[in-house]
């Protein structure tokens, strides 16, 4: 049986899970935008089967997160560089960093998310576009943007009541 296509979608997570929504895909993306680049790379980090690897790279290609280029002619052989979108990608990874952390590692963490240049651990905000004001994450919602269809905002009407 053939899985539902969710790339049509109107949610933006089902529309971003059909990108990503696999597990090798994700921790794919981890280690591309923590540096890895080339096939042997991801093979040795992620102790994934060549073929597995090789439609995962591929389906990220096809979905604009990575970009295949060539680093060698004979043979050629190519490395899988971030896109923008890509980098979009690693406010997601570090939202997940924070709740695994959380919720799955009473041992305590074995990675921190911190700022580059101090060192110092820093956490995920959401921040009111128009003023820069911290919003707590419990104070924010859902809700239908213009482009929302009347289906749609009957749906999160009725979630919101």
């Amino acid at each position: 049986m053939q899985r539902k296509s969710l790339l049509d979608a109107e949610c933006p997570i089902a529309r971003g899970l059909e990108r990503v929504g696999e597990w090798w895909s994700i921790l794919i993306m981890r280690d591309a935008l923590h540096g890895l680049r080339r096939f042997d790379e991801f093979s040795r980090s992620l102790d994934i089967a060549p073929n597995m690897l090789t439609r995962r790279l591929n389906s990220l290609v096809e979905a604009g997160l990575l970009e295949r280029q060539a680093y060698s002619q004979r043979p050629l052989r190519y490395e899988y560089v971030p896109t923008a979108k890509g980098e979009d990608f690693r406010g997601v990874l570090m939202a997940f960093v924070a709740w695994g952390n959380r919720h799955f590692a009473p041992e305590g963490e074995s990675v921190q998310i911190v700022e580059r240049k101090s060192g110092r651990p820093v956490q995920a905000v959401m921040v009111e576009i128009a003023s820069g004001d911290r919003v707590p994450l419990a104070d924010c919602t859902v809700q239908a943007g213009p482009a929302a269809s009347a289906s749609m905002r009957q749906r999160l009407g009725a979630i919101a009541n």
